[in-house]
């Protein structure tokens, strides 16, 4: 089989397949320079299976840059996979809608008690039975030990090994498939992790052209960038086709810097919608941006990135805040319930408006985008797991603003996701854990953590190790939870409301710009509207009477008198007016 490798500045390549070592030479570049600094080596006796990597002008073996496969970690050799040989059974599976969608983030290491694609395959029925059309997987490209969030991999083609490597992860997406579930994988492409990253050895994959938050950014707009751009697409190829993912969630979008006339997104956008024609399905691109800006899910041909959808956390900040009370940190720019009112009616609350945490304007008009342009949620990993003790909001509030929460959410014009274990208001935290190997790099993280919560009073010893395996462990879903008291109601909570979500066309339709909503801040009451759907909560201190218009599909803390509803503190009720 051929081996393979971009190092454009170097003058000596050498592959070592299963401990024989091989020179590789160089590949001719095109007529007009282009996709020059190939290399490649045929080497008769590898196959799948085979262990392999290169050195560089003499420099230490390090893995392949487009490794599919990495058994011994992130500085091991790379192995050979034939993605060919895996026996799908999907063949009939021609994606998921995200415009009617429901999603479930998870995170593969804590969403089962074995911590592996297998494990997290078990508890797929108990999904789909509850309603949910998509999954939305936290990061599985190779990282830095066993247990971790996966923001931190450097081994961007290869699933983690210690979840069930490559032939796991198709194990997992055809079970998904399987049950109706589309699956939405999270790619990091403006930053690697710390440990294990060795890409600099072989090219310019990193340019000083631009600074992040990461150290210096990737190189999608400098000399040789022509094929970083390359590898990123191939990157997003590769989980479409060999592991059959119907979706990308791009993290931090506005870290990516680029200069181009075309921006890297705008092209993956475009590969995308090819890849589309040959597959014979739909596929997602969702952006995480802070920018509030349209631009990345307009349309090309409207001056945008042509992307699909994005995440809107200030629907989220805005919730969180009035349900909480919490107004620290980028809380101080909500915790109105007028704040609230622009978040439920359009997902971005800043979109032009001054913002007091920024101290400078902020966002533009979300004017002519669809629902399914916002992804929305009460919780997520960063909302949770960001806190010093990763509290969910079952931690946090009363079991009614728990129901207040999940009823504004699956009731939004917008695509709502739901935390793994929210739908039950698990009892485990989402903690940040990592374990990495290198003894240094554990304890800078450790005390960078420590010290970041210091700033908000916090004693260092009350904040857990992120590098402890008690801190991983304790953040594992409790699966039996779900059929006890008090889990057990909010379930069945969620569950009712998701089946409104799909009896009712019009929750779906995504025309948030027929919404409407009322508070009332003197008794702390919200009306929300969307189309037949009504859901009223009093969030006060005092039971008000409401008015309740059409057939009661939940409630909770109410007593009803015919048309009208007495209404107690965290009380909330939601009914649907006409036929469904």
């Amino acid at each position: 089989m051929e081996f393979t490798v971009w190092a454009p500045t170097a003058t000596d390549v050498v592959v070592e397949v299963d401990g024989t070592r091989h020179d590789l030479v160089p590949v001719a570049a095109a007529d007009d320079g282009s996709a020059g600094g190939w290399w490649t080596a045929e080497v008769i006796a590898a196959g799948p299976g085979s262990r392999y990597w290169f050195s560089v002008d003499g420099g230490p073996f390090r893995p392949d840059p487009r490794s599919p496969s990495q058994p011994d970690g992130v500085d091991g050799p790379s192995e050979v996979v034939d993605h060919a040989a895996f026996e799908w059974t999907d063949r009939h599976w021609t994606g998921f809608d995200l415009a009617s969608a429901v999603i479930e983030e998870i995170h593969i290491g804590t969403f089962s008690e074995a911590g592996t694609f297998d494990g997290a395959i078990e508890h797929l029925d108990a999904l789909a039975d509850l309603g949910i059309d998509a999954v939305e997987v936290l990061p599985v490209a190779e990282f830095s030990g066993n247990r971790g969030w996966g923001y931190d991999g450097v081994d961007l083609f290869a699933p983690h090994h210690a979840y069930g490597g490559p032939v796991g992860f198709s194990r997992f997406v055809d079970a998904c498939h399987a049950r109706g579930l589309g699956v939405v994988l999270d790619v990091v492409y403006n930053h690697l992790g710390p440990a294990g990253n060795h890409l600099a050895t072989f090219g310019p994959y990193f340019s000083d052209r631009h600074v992040t938050n990461w150290g210096e950014g990737v190189n999608v707009d400098g000399p040789h960038s022509d094929e970083v751009r390359r590898w990123i697409i191939d990157n997003a190829r590769h989980w479409f086709v060999d592991h059959h993912v119907d979706g990308l969630r791009l993290d931090a979008v506005h870290a990516i810097a680029d200069d181009s006339a075309v921006h890297v997104l705008e092209e993956l956008g475009q590969a995308t919608r090819a890849l589309e024609v040959t597959l014979g399905r739909r596929l997602w691109l969702i952006a995480e941006s802070d920018r509030n800006d349209p631009r990345y899910v307009r349309a090309v041909a409207g001056g945008g990135l042509g992307l699909d959808s994005a995440w809107a956390d200030e629907w989220h900040h805005a919730l969180h805040a009035v349900l909480t009370g919490e107004t620290d940190g980028y809380y101080e720019d909500f915790g109105t319930l007028d704040d609230l009112a622009v978040g439920l009616g359009q997902a971005w609350v800043y979109a032009g408006r001054y913002s007091r945490h920024r101290r400078r304007h902020h966002g533009r008009s979300p004017e002519g985008l669809a629902g399914r342009n916002f992804v929305v949620s009460a919780q997520n990993h960063d909302q949770i797991g960001n806190r010093a003790t990763g509290e969910r909001l079952s931690h946090l509030v009363s079991p009614g603003r728990q129901r207040i929460a999940a009823a504004l959410l699956l009731t939004s014009p917008f695509v709502p996701m739901l935390f793994q274990g929210e739908s039950w208001g698990a009892s485990t935290p989402f903690l940040y854990f990592t374990d990495h190997q290198d003894p240094e790099l554990g304890r800078a993280v450790t005390e960078g953590r420590r010290q970041e919560f210091a700033a908000f009073a916090w004693d260092a010893a009350a904040v857990p190790d992120p590098q402890s395996s008690d801190t991983f462990s304790r953040s594992l879903l409790r699966w039996e939870e779900r059929d006890e008291a008090p889990h057990s109601a909010l379930l069945a909570w969620h569950r009712a409301l998701i089946a409104l979500r799909r009896e009712v066309p019009s929750l779906t339709a995504g025309r948030w710009q027929d919404v409407v909503v009322e508070v009332v801040e003197t008794s702390r009451l919200v009306r929300f509207h969307n189309g037949p759907v009504h859901v009223v909560a009093n969030l006060g201190a005092e039971a008000v009477e409401v008015d309740v218009i059409g057939e009661v599909v939940v409630q909770h803390g109410t007593t009803s008198h015919g048309p009208t509803a007495q209404l107690d503190p965290d009380g909330c009720v939601v009914s649907h007016q006409g036929a469904r």
